[in-house]
């Protein structure tokens, strides 16, 4: 399930997180076009790559210079001749349409994803210059301390082949990778800016002590002085001893899958198949919320590379796959919602049974948070998976999940009851207005209105980034979720069921959700639901169940809870 973003005071847009998950890709440009686009929470400029190929069409990439320079982004359609300016990006859902204006020699129009904003381009001869940062680069550590309210920060500054750039985590609220720009140095003065908070930071390097201490500048707050030391002189990846390595005792097949009744989807997976077995059972794995590649890539843990793994060498061939319209596979994501998640699923359930050793009859679904609301939803079609394995999957609605895990998550991180309070009853009056929307566009024209600043902070959202909120709340997928219910769905499961939900899971918590999957599953004679004691929404083992926990445990994925799950499949599949 989602970490809701009333909670993390630092709302990431979907162009962003794009942004800094895509792999760098070698294209030779014909033509570059740079623009910088205003949002509500700083600027940031885009570079188009445009390059003509021998059958008259266009390819284009898409760069943003400030966030993560030397990532591009695929364009799916450009359009670009001495009138107009039009490009679709379906893996952002976003969409930019200009006009040339030859007085200014450049192309003026709006850049459109989920909100429209002015944009303009002009033509470059060259490539921006590479920005080249000295003596800055390694992990820089601080402690924010705002009105007694202390925030661990980590600031990462690295130096590439495509110049210097950094990010910041703030650990406590669980948000890392959160992209830092305008990073200066000017003899000993160094200044950033983190847009999405809205911060500005200027300080002095202290290269005795190896510390930049400086002012932490927010509109509408006090000063605060920080002192960001340095830890490392390399950004060294935390230790994740689960993650599979070579050599491995299964075959490894990369995959394409195209979803027929999905234009444009093709999803990119990687198949694991036990060696000289034949007719052997088999899982697809189901991602949760939000863009996802085929491991389900958080913070250096790969929680399903590591279950693909355990379940091949005891047997089953897996295949996971990337969330469409991210990482390898196509299509768009941001305009899509569970059931068209569900319908890929579907796709790459149906490729894997029609696969020479596999057991067509013993072919299941592993589904995770969403993906757990997402495998019942399979379990109603006519070929329907045969068993199902749901890790955290909801039993209540969308909407209880939402007030439920912002309550326990808010009051986890130190908010007072009074406060919590007072949040829970401001997102109940906004989700119960939602849930009344058509669409996302209907959630804009209901919720705008009632965001004054004060309801914002009984929300908990600066009222500085109110439109970068609405972006999250008005996606389809949103106002679908909220209405969710996945009790008809389990009682319609009459497949083998195994469910568990961590003891500390904050975004699916145990007890509400539990209730509900036994419920729905009351019917179902084989249906094995579990809350297993001191793991996380991750199935960590955990001390408090907190997002901010989560890249600071060791363990990807509980050895315990692995076991259960591959006895339970095997038992199953052996009858």
């Amino acid at each position: 399930m989602p970490f809701h973003p009333l909670l993390s005071r630092v709302i990431l847009p979907v162009l962003l997180s794009f942004l800094l998950s895509l792999p760098a890709l070698a294209q030779a440009a014909s033509q570059d076009w740079i623009g910088t686009l205003e949002t509500p929470a700083g600027s940031m400029r885009l570079l188009v790559k445009v390059s003509d190929n021998e059958d008259g069409s266009q390819t284009a990439f898409l760069e943003s210079l400030d966030q993560a320079p030397g990532q591009n982004i695929p364009v799916t359609e450009i359009v670009l001749d001495a009138d107009q300016m039009r490009f679709h990006i379906s893996n952002l859902g976003a969409r930019y349409a200009g006009r040339w204006n030859a007085d200014a020699q450049r192309y003026e129009g709006e850049f459109q994803q989920g909100m429209s904003l002015p944009l303009n381009f002009s033509r470059v001869e060259e490539t921006a210059a590479v920005n080249i940062i000295d003596g800055l680069d390694g992990r820089w550590e601080a402690v924010l301390d705002r009105e007694g309210t202390l925030l661990n920060l980590v600031l990462n500054i690295e130096t590439g082949p495509h110049g210097t750039s950094a990010t910041l985590d703030s650990v406590d609220q669980g948000v890392y990778d959160i992209p830092v720009t305008g990073l200066s140095r000017d003899a000993d003065q160094v200044t950033l800016r983190v847009p999405m908070a809205n911060v500005t930071f200027a300080a002095a390097f202290d290269a005795g002590t190896d510390a930049m201490i400086g002012d932490w500048t927010r509109p509408g707050f006090p000063d605060v002085q920080v002192t960001f030391s340095r830890t490392s002189l390399e950004i060294v990846a935390p230790p994740r001893p689960q993650t599979p390595q070579a050599p491995f005792p299964y075959a490894i097949t990369e995959v394409r899958i195209d979803n027929p009744e999905a234009e444009g989807v093709t999803l990119a997976g990687t198949f694991t198949q036990p060696r000289g077995a034949d007719r052997v059972p088999a899982v697809i794995l189901v991602s949760g919320s939000g863009p996802q590649d085929r491991d389900e890539s958080i913070w250096e843990h790969r929680p399903f590379a590591v279950l693909a793994d355990h379940l091949s060498r005891q047997g089953v061939a897996v295949l996971r796959y990337d969330d469409r319209g991210f990482a390898d596979s196509t299509g768009g994501f941001a305009t899509s919602t569970s059931r068209d998640f569900a319908s890929d699923a579907m796709a790459v359930l149906r490729w894997l049974r029609a696969q020479p050793g596999i057991d067509p009859n013993q072919v299941g679904v592993i589904g995770h948070s969403e993906g757990g609301l997402i495998a019942p939803i399979m379990a109603a079609e006519l070929d329907a998976p045969d068993f199902l394995v749901l890790l955290a999957g909801p039993g209540t609605t969308g909407r209880q999940i939402v007030l439920e895990q912002s309550a326990l998550i808010a009051g986890a991180a130190g908010g007072s009851a009074e406060d919590v309070e007072e949040m829970v009853e401001a997102l109940e009056i906004m989700t119960a207005e939602a849930a009344k929307a058509q669409d996302g566009a209907d959630v804009r024209a209901r919720i705008t209105p009632m965001l004054t600043d004060e309801f914002m902070a009984r929300l908990g959202v600066p009222a500085d980034q109110k439109e970068l909120f609405l972006v999250q709340i008005t996606r389809d997928w949103y106002v679908d979720f909220l209405n969710h219910d996945p009790i008809p769905y389990l009682q319609a499961v009459d497949q083998p069921v195994l469910a568990i939900i961590g003891s500390l899971d904050l975004q699916v918590p145990a007890p509400s959700n539990l209730a509900g999957l036994r419920r729905g599953l009351a019917h179902n004679a084989d249906a094995t639901i579990l809350e297993l004691k001191g793991l996380n929404h991750m199935f960590q083992p955990a001390q408090t169940g907190t997002i901010a926990e989560y890249a600071q445990i060791e363990t990807t994925f509980d050895p315990e809870a692995l076991v259960l799950i591959s006895d339970w499949i095997t038992e199953r599949t052996t009858r």
